[in-house]
Parts: structure tokens; C-alpha cells; sequence
């Protein structure tokens, strides 16, 4: 069965302001009941989330009310590479020209040559912070968190927030956080392991 989860990235948030924003969105959950403030052992991958709080449900549809979320948040504020989990991202598209690229092949294997240059500026930019991919189509040195990954298999920030085993979330939660975090562009990662 697995264990599945639900990031919502603030694409613009500096290394400086994340662990200021986080604390913003963490106490307006808190405020809202939808996690508790006290830390446990309650996500996968870190040694302490917020578990779910009373009004959990006040984050997803009317129709995912009745299946209770059994893990909680984890919040993370440093450089993260955000991915999918299981699988290989299938594409990605160029924001400059809007070629999209395949990364798979019908058979779902990665194709090689395409995938190359992404995963070494994935490796630069978990290092550095910094990372540019030549498009195949229009030749442009393209900052690597400007390309749209198929499916939203990928996410560059310096803060996340990772909901372990929850339903699916509402547009009106996700935008409410995006407004939390000063409008900031988000991304939406969602994936199993």
C-alpha cells in the first residue's frame, strides 16, 4: 500500500526568510486546528511533525472528510530538492521556448541522454543553490527551478511543507498558503514511497 504525501513549496522564499514564513503557516494551522503545535514522531524521513490537529478537515474536500490523516506535517526550511517519490519524471517542459522534453520512453525507462544534463544540475543545485540546463530545443541557459516538471515531479526551495498520509487537498487550503507566504509562487508535489 504504501505511504503517500503532499508538499506544498514556496518557490521563492530566500534561505533568510523561510524559517520566518514557516513559523507564520505553522501558527496559523495551529490557530485553524488543523495541526496541533506539539512535535512528535509522527512523518516519515524526519524526527519530529506536527500530527493532525482537531479540524483537519477544514484542509480537504468535503468528500475526503471521512479518512482520517494517521501521520502529520513536516516542515522544511533549508535547500530541499522536493521529488514524487516512486518513479521517474516523465517530462519537462522549457519556459522559454515551451518545448516540452520526454525523460521516458514508452517502456518507462529514463531516456539517457535527456535526463543527463537535469540530473547533474539537480546534483549542482542541492550543492549550491544554482543550476542551469540548456534547452534541446531553443539552446537557452535555463535556471534549472524555472523548468516545469510533467506531474510536479520535481520542486526547488527553501521551504516545504510535507503532510504524511493525509487527503487530498483543497485549491482554497493550497491558496490560503500560498497568500501566508507573501503570494509567493508554490508549488504542489505529491507522490508515494
Amino acid at each position: 500500500m504504501g505511504d503517500h504525501f503532499q508538499t506544498i513549496v514556496d518557490l521563492a522564499a530566500s534561505p533568510q526568510q523561510a524559517p520566518h514564513l514557516a513559523e507564520r503557516v505553522v501558527e496559523w494551522l495551529v490557530a485553524e486546528g488543523i495541526v496541533l503545535a506539539e512535535r512528535t514522531d509522527c512523518v516519515l524521513g524526519q524526527p519530529l511533525g506536527h500530527p493532525p490537529g482537531p479540524h483537519w478537515q477544514r484542509a480537504v474536500g468535503p468528500d475526503d472528510a471521512d479518512w482520517d490523516p494517521w501521520d502529520g506535517l513536516a516542515v522544511y526550511t533549508g535547500r530541499t530538492v522536493f521529488h514524487g517519490g516512486q518513479g521517474e519524471p516523465e517530462a519537462v517542459s522549457c519556459p522559454r521556448c515551451g518545448v516540452t522534453t520526454r525523460l521516458i520512453t514508452d517502456e518507462w525507462e529514463l531516456i539517457d541522454d535527456a535526463w543527463a544534463p537535469f540530473s547533474e544540475a539537480i546534483d549542482a543545485w542541492h550543492k549550491t543553490g544554482a543550476a542551469r540546463v540548456d534547452c534541446p530545443a531553443c539552446a537557452e541557459a535555463v535556471p534549472l527551478t524555472d523548468w516545469t516538471w510533467a506531474d510536479d515531479h520535481f520542486a526547488f526551495g527553501h521551504l516545504g511543507f510535507e503532510f504524511w498520509n493525509w487527503p487530498p487537498f483543497t485549491e482554497k487550503f493550497r491558496a490560503r498558503i500560498s497568500e501566508l507566504l507573501d503570494g509567493h509562487r508554490t508549488a504542489y508535489v505529491w507522490g508515494k514511497l
